[in-house]
């Protein structure tokens, strides 16, 4: 069967103007920000060898990898399903010998195997910062903001941090229950099953169904179901997070929740926005491992900038037609000025047809 030319493969798309303007946009407001506070830019390559990258990548995720083989090589290769992962290797190996703490970001294109109902594409662009060599409070504090400050100069408003443990359940019941009970729980804790909990025995975790919601209030109820003081310092950083947030977002917790953070350790956030449907980031404390086996502490968060753009797309610049025969000294002030230019070629050119929005006319540029 003849593939129709426009078809592309399920997941993936194009993207038009002015969505496409729009992408690189905010792709630029991000990687600017996060630039801004000493995160140097690395661009790792869309393809590897698929048994580095599964290497690293947490239990299960190697079924994302869309394989195949290099024709050079003959080893089987593999496209990235995530960044963050390359910028471990970077850390790892190039830059073992970097001072610490190490400030990274990246930007580009990932690709899933499959997708799911909920999020059909396949490719999206994931913009992220990788703090290597720290996990402490105060890295958690700088990461947070960071992200929150990208966002905000991409033109987000209503940002909310919803933070969480994702290591609550080993540091609680470490101790006390075996390794597949500590699975169960944590599985049951993650969907919120409270008749789940109570049908295997964990009546007394409920309470942490209801540590859940504004961070005053939440806090509260951590505080008093941690009756042992075990998570004591764990509170205590999430506090000094809002803290660090203040008013430029609205923070939460759900200490319970464990989709996605595989990789994390003792803290963990996700990012919503009013207006946007779904999470447009996530991040946390997690390991970079070395060659050798060896680990090192690391803080992060990907922002994922292609749900930003299911909120209206702003409005083009001004764009001023150009007429046969203007200086070019004469559209190039216009440029310099903020507008963007589309120049007659021959005759056929019409202002309007091109989509412009003005037209120059006297030397002043006239709207159409």
């Amino acid at each position: 069967m003849t593939i129709p030319p426009g078809l592309l493969p399920e997941g993936l798309r194009d993207r038009l103007p002015p969505e496409a303007a729009a992408q690189t946009r905010i792709v630029r407001a991000l990687l600017d920000t996060i630039a801004t506070h000493g995160y140097d830019l690395v661009s790792p390559p869309l393809v590897e060898f698929e048994e580095v990258l599964a290497g690293r990548l947490a239990a299960g995720r190697a079924q994302d990898l869309l394989r195949f083989v290099d024709p050079v090589s003959q080893r089987t290769l593999a496209l990235r399903p995530d960044i963050t992962i390359q910028v471990g290797r970077i850390a790892a190996t190039q830059l073992a010998a970097a001072p610490r703490p190490l400030r990274l970001a990246y930007g580009g294109p990932v690709l899933k195997l499959r997708a799911s109902q909920l999020a059909p594409a396949r490719e999206i662009m994931q913009i992220g910062a990788e703090l290597i060599g720290r996990d402490t409070v105060a890295a958690a504090c700088e990461i947070v903001r960071v992200a929150v400050e990208a966002l905000q100069a991409a033109g987000v408003t209503s940002i909310t941090v919803d933070l969480t443990l994702p290591d609550l359940v080993e540091t609680l019941a470490g101790r006390i229950l075996p390794a597949s009970r500590i699975a169960k729980l944590k599985a049951l804790l993650d969907m919120k099953d409270a008749g789940g909990l109570i049908g295997e025995g964990f009546a007394s975790w409920l309470p942490l169904l209801a540590a859940t919601g504004p961070i005053g209030a939440a806090i509260e109820q951590l505080a008093t179901f941690d009756h042992a003081g075990l998570l004591t310092s764990r509170i205590d950083g999430l506090t000094a997070i809002a803290d660090a947030i203040g008013k430029a977002a609205r923070v939460t917790i759900d200490p319970t929740e464990r989709h996605g953070f595989e990789y994390q350790s003792w803290f963990g956030f996700s990012l919503f926005a009013d207006g946007i449907p779904g999470e447009i980031g996530r991040g946390g404390s997690y390991a970079v491992v070395h060659p050798g086996g060896g680990e090192e502490v690391a803080t992060g968060f990907s922002l994922y900038p292609d749900a930003l753009l299911e909120a209206p797309v702003p409005a083009n610049v001004a764009t001023v037609f150009i007429p046969l025969g203007t200086l070019p000294a004469v559209a190039a002030e216009l440029r310099a000025n903020g507008h963007r230019t589309i120049a007659a070629l021959d005759d056929h050119c019409d202002a309007q047809s091109l989509g412009c929005t003005h037209r120059l006319s006297g030397g002043e540029a006239v709207a159409v």
